[in-house]
């Protein structure tokens, strides 16, 4: 089960950076319920190793294209999120002062905390894309404009998963020319 979640979560984010066109540099949010992942209701069966299977999945994929990773905790930390202090000192994110735990952050973010080289959480960002497992709501955490990916994965594991990449706003009139982006 567990190799099934790798493989999925791999898919998954691969055909997500292809869609939406991150460059390096660039910051995706992903919101994780491993609970999901294994068949119980969100925060109530939460597992320790689907976590680990979905980051094993994810983050060497997105290090590989020097995409950055944001992970949302849960509600018990207020939807803060974990990421490497590089990349919140880049964008100006000023850190706070929380550790992810199992039952307030989750295992998602338990893990990426354990696996990032200098990780810091920060109460607010905005991301370039976004990975949605399991009904997290990460919606908050993207740019302003956001724009519906559709993969070929629709489940990582038993947890239904959704996608978004950002765009710049449209401004303008009848007379306003739009680059494709």
């Amino acid at each position: 089960m567990y190799e099934e979640i790798t493989a999925q979560a791999r898919t998954a984010v691969t055909e997500l950076l292809e869609q939406a066109k991150l460059k390096p540099g660039s910051l995706l949010v992903i919101g994780c319920s491993s609970s999901e992942m294994v068949g119980s209701r969100i925060g109530k069966g939460s597992s320790e190793e689907a976590a680990k299977a979905a980051f094993e999945g994810i983050y060497p994929v997105l290090r590989e294209r020097g995409i950055f990773l944001a992970v949302q905790c849960c509600e018990h930390l207020n939807r803060a999120l974990i990421l490497e202090r590089e990349a919140a000192e880049l964008r100006g994110y000023e850190p706070v002062n929380v550790k992810p735990q199992p039952k307030a952050g989750g295992w998602f973010a338990v893990t990426a905390w354990n696996a990032f080289s200098d990780p810091v959480a920060v109460e607010t960002i905005r991301a370039d894309a976004g990975m949605d497992i399991g009904g997290t709501l990460i919606g908050m955490h993207l740019k302003p404009v956001a724009v519906p990916v559709r993969t070929s994965v629709k489940q990582i594991g038993q947890a239904i998963v959704l996608f978004a990449r950002t765009r710049p706003k449209y401004i303008g009139g009848p007379r306003a020319i739009y680059q494709d982006l």
